[in-house]
């Protein structure tokens, strides 16, 4: 954060992100919560982007530099996942739960600060825990291997 946003952060009010750009945001969060951002993980991240009705004639770098705008607004990655809590409905926030869960998945092994980030995100988001017990049902069986 820069001398001016510090000085004119509490006279200026902060632009609401869209919820296109907070999806993102969720997504890149759970991508670079283990400190990596893996191959996999940001493809995941592009297949999203290409099918959600939220990202619809949108151009993935301008939703990309909105979700970065965010994280800048916070100390750190763990805290901009406050940020989430902006959603505009609860179906937005069980939305980017889901994505958030998909993405960490995605990459095989759950990391503990994959697993940490993403119990910070159904905090924040206000996912109640059958919910998200249910989502996280539902990716194992379709991240599990076939026997």
């Amino acid at each position: 954060m820069g001398l001016l946003s510090r000085l004119t952060a509490k006279v200026t009010p902060q632009r609401k992100a869209s919820d296109d750009a907070l999806l993102m945001h969720g997504m890149m969060l759970m991508c670079g919560a283990d400190g990596n951002f893996e191959q996999a993980e940001m493809e995941t991240v592009e297949a999203y982007f290409a099918q959600l009705p939220e990202f619809r004639s949108k151009e993935f770098s301008d939703v990309y530099d909105d979700a970065v705008k965010i994280l800048r607004r916070y100390p750190s990655l763990k805290d901009s996942v406050k940020a989430l809590g902006e959603l505009s409905t609860p179906a937005m926030k069980k939305k980017a739960y889901v994505l958030a869960a998909d993405i960490a998945m995605a990459s095989g092994d759950v990391e503990e600060d994959e697993d940490a980030m993403l119990e910070a995100m159904q905090r924040v988001l206000e996912i109640d825990d059958r919910f998200a017990q249910n989502v996280l049902e539902v990716l194992s069986v379709k991240y599990q291997p076939a026997t």
